[in-house]
């Protein structure tokens, strides 16, 4: 029998070549990929260990590859592979469904140019993106990635389906999520992460928990109270399609499947707050359909924190991890970031203790941090106050930052601190600290954009050395700014939601859109229908956008806000 020949394209770590190669034996030869160069890949200590694993079983390894173009990278080796790997391919986070059908068609068809005669293609896709039947949750047609469609187009016919096993490669790592808080990672908000933690642990014993928690909390209100279940109207729906018989898989995976699933969020149909539209449905009707929530905070977990075995009084309990919220297109707001939430029980009668040594040392840390950035001499540009919040009884965290001039100067909230007793046990008492890492990153370094923390340009990271905080050098400068204006009229019947408008614009934009601006009510004398104008300012920070760019984005918004908010372009 002929040895065999894999080549396994998009390698990230190598971690899964690197897993492959100790399953296989000595008749197979293996070719591992990836796009990225030598030097890049080299930054990544795991990457390294892999690389060094499959040079020593003589695996060939190859960079700069364009799984797009194989014929034109593989022209100085031999071919016919009689097997291809491609493991969970994606354009980047903010490619969308349109991009990575795209991907997957010139994939293929490359493919048939290297592959043997009785050659096979194996691609791992995450849950739903296929748009199969065997998918599920299976999602609609147009909003998944048609993978026989773009397949057919290489000439190639899917035969066979089989669920991804990582435990059947052990060590293997997908890549696709960018991991900020993770050990290898050098992101700025892993080192405010990483200070923090180290900074309260000097007044508490701490307790360092993994998140690996749902993003997609299960179907009961009670998991949302912790957070404020008077606002879940900024949380983002999202609709499963009715074959839902295997929804545990979302709502219960593993901590990879909610990283495979964060890489796709940009991609997800995201509805209104399922009671918009039916003021009459209680939230425990709504949970019963098939709609599910991506976390607002990581203060729904709390609960779970609490009454796990190891929670331990008097201890510090951390965790850190991506939440998402609806929000304004502002400056300072986010639809996507991460928090660190902060838990410590305690008994009542030490109530006055506990909090004042907590608020003690949390104002010294965020002090140290944002002063970190000063030059010498300079004073105090930013500083922290706890400020009751309307109940009287908890507090927001308000930082008051001059680093982005005297034009943005204002209080910013970060945080919260909150209070809770036990229910079980009165005796009991609970504090919990909540912070937006992105946000007090943005304040540290003076990163005036808070869409260039999620950026894939290397370029960002060259800025950060590992122990050291010096201010921020944008290196993309006087990026251009294009202005539309956009008119429509309401709908009588309707109830206009300008948060859903905004929630459009990002979507459509893919965040370029940096600002929102309401210009005039027009209402018509004789019909009386109502007209709003908006201006639209788009503008990115990491990237050239052109003015054609920007009219094709403004007329597919046009499209988007008559389908999802009923109103009428003018």
């Amino acid at each position: 029998m002929a040895p065999r020949r894999l080549l396994l394209v998009g390698e990230g770590n190598f971690s899964f070549a690197a897993a492959l190669s100790e399953t296989l034996d000595g008749s197979t030869r293996v070719t591992a990929t990836c796009l990225q160069r030598p030097a890049d890949v080299a930054r990544d200590p795991v990457a390294r260990e892999n690389l060094r694993r499959l040079r020593e079983r003589g695996t060939e390894i190859l960079f700069c590859v364009d799984c797009t173009h194989l014929a034109d990278a593989l022209q100085l080796h031999p071919r016919e592979f009689d097997r291809i790997y491609f493991n969970f391919p994606h354009c980047g986070r903010k490619a969308g469904v349109a991009k990575n059908r795209e991907l997957l068609a010139k994939f293929f068809q490359s493919c048939k140019d290297v592959l043997a005669e009785e050659g096979e293609v194996h691609v791992a896709l995450c849950r739903g993106q296929g748009g199969t039947s065997a998918d599920k949750p299976r999602r609609e047609w147009h909003n998944s990635w048609q993978v026989v469609a773009m397949a057919a187009l290489g000439g190639f016919i899917l035969s066979e389906v089989h669920p991804f096993s990582c435990e059947s490669v052990p060590g293997y790592k997908c890549t696709g999520y960018r991991g900020f808080l993770e050990a290898p990672s050098c992101h700025p908000i892993k080192t405010i992460n990483e200070k923090l933690i180290a900074e309260l642990g000097k007044a508490f014993p701490l307790r360092r928990l993994n998140c690996s928690f749902p993003l997609l909390p299960e179907g009961s209100t009670n998991v949302l109270t912790y957070w404020n279940c008077d606002s879940l109207s900024a949380a983002f729906w999202i609709s499963l399609c009715e074959d839902n018989s295997n929804s545990e898989s979302l709502t219960g995976g593993t901590t990879q499947d909610m990283k495979d699933f964060l890489v796709l969020f940009s991609e997800l149909n995201l509805l209104k707050d399922p009671g918009l539209d039916s003021k009459e449905e209680t939230h425990e009707e709504i949970y019963g359909q098939n709609k599910v929530c991506l976390r607002p905070s990581l203060l729904v977990h709390v609960q779970a924190v609490i009454q796990a075995p190891g929670f331990f009084p008097g201890s510090l309990h951390v965790l850190s991890g991506p939440v998402f919220r609806k929000c304004f297109i502002l400056p300072f707001t986010m639809p996507a970031f991460h928090e660190i939430l902060f838990i410590l029980g305690f008994n009542q009668n030490l109530k006055d203790h506990y909090l004042q040594t907590l608020l003690d040392h949390l104002k010294g840390a965020l002090d140290s941090l944002l002063t970190q950035t000063l030059l010498e001499g300079s004073k105090l540009s930013s500083s922290v106050e706890f400020v009751f919040q309307p109940n009287g009884k908890d507090y927001f965290i308000y930082v008051k930052s001059h680093n982005f001039g005297p034009d943005c100067a204002k209080d910013l909230i970060i945080g919260s601190v909150t209070s809770a007793t036990s229910i079980i046990h009165k005796d009991q008492s609970f504090m919990f600290v909540s912070m937006n890492l992105d946000l007090l990153t943005m304040l540290v370094w003076g990163i005036s954009d808070w869409r260039m923390l999620w950026t894939f340009d290397p370029r960002f990271l060259k800025n950060f050395v590992p122990g050291k905080i010096e201010p921020f050098k944008s290196y993309s400068l006087y990026p251009p700014c294009y202005v539309h204006d956009i008119s429509f009229w309401l709908d009588e019947k309707k109830e206009f939601d300008e948060l859903e408008l905004h929630t459009v614009a990002r979507a459509v934009s893919q965040d370029t859109v940096i600002s929102i601006e309401f210009l005039s009510r027009f209402q018509h004398p004789k019909t009386q229908q109502v007209s709003l104008c908006y201006r639209l300012t788009y503008q990115t920070c990491d990237k050239a956008l052109t003015r054609q760019q920007v009219a094709s984005m403004q007329l597919q918004f046009r499209k988007e806000i008559q389908q999802r908010l009923h109103v009428i372009p003018r």
